[in-house]
């Protein structure tokens, strides 16, 4: 199971991609404890652990790619995969999420992207 979601967020691809991958900014920008760093094959958590993950690949400003879980996966389950990407367009920033391998109910997670990222984001960055 795989899904798209697009926004966009008053803030240029680099402020988006520092704040997504400092451990302080994702802490206040989405509300949850964040521990994160910017460097590819770390490991990282987001919203008081429920997330988890490692960094796969990264290109300032414009690409975060993280394998991803969350508590809620079965230990059976292999890692989702998320990416971001970052466009710059008049002085605003296109996210596009690209959220891939999920188990059949993964489609509810696509509600947790818009209200505990993309809204208070959107407030963050406003």
């Amino acid at each position: 199971m795989e899904f798209t979601l697009k926004t966009t967020f008053n803030a240029t691809p680099k402020e988006v991609y520092d704040a997504w991958m400092n451990s302080e900014s994702h802490t206040e920008m989405t509300g949850g404890d964040a521990n994160i760093q910017d460097e590819v094959g770390t490991q990282f958590s987001a919203w008081d652990d429920y997330i988890t993950g490692q960094n796969l690949e990264l290109v300032a400003n414009q690409k975060i790619v993280q394998s991803w879980r969350t508590t809620e996966f079965e230990e059976s389950d292999e890692d989702s995969k998320i990416e971001i990407l970052l466009k710059e367009a008049n002085g605003e920033t296109n996210l596009t999420l690209i959220h891939t391998n999920l188990s059949l109910d993964g489609e509810r997670y696509k509600n947790g992207w818009i209200e505990h990222y993309f809204e208070p984001m959107k407030a963050y960055f406003s």
